[in-house]
């Protein structure tokens, strides 16, 4: 199930976004609104909920948790895109990714 989290979840949510792959979530992330979508199999997903949601494209970023390590991956086929001078499927802005490590954590982290 994919929930949209735009303040720190709770476990439930966690434990609801972990079931779908168990020790990572795939997640969307809007760096302009600050809020994320997570808990589906593939990021796209996760970014059509936040895009329904008001997001523009060009601010979310795709991502994953690791809440056993509390760390941020930040690989995704959402990430090309060319035309924001990303040509990989990681996320090659420092900028970028720090914002994206930063919401992650703030809504995720500690749980």
């Amino acid at each position: 199930m994919i929930l949209v989290i735009r303040e720190r979840a709770t476990k439930e949510q966690l434990d609801e976004m972990l079931k779908t792959w168990g020790v990572f979530i795939k997640l969307a992330v809007d760096i302009d609104r600050e809020i994320l979508a997570g808990g589906s199999q593939l990021h796209y997903e996760c970014e059509e909920v936040l895009l329904k949601n008001g997001s523009r494209q060009k601010d979310i970023w795709g991502a994953d948790w690791f809440p056993y390590t509390q760390e941020v991956g930040f690989e995704s086929i959402i990430n090309i895109r060319p035309s924001q001078n990303n040509r990989t499927m990681e996320i090659q802005s420092p900028e970028i990714r720090e914002r994206v490590a930063l919401i992650t954590r703030r809504l995720l982290g500690g749980l």
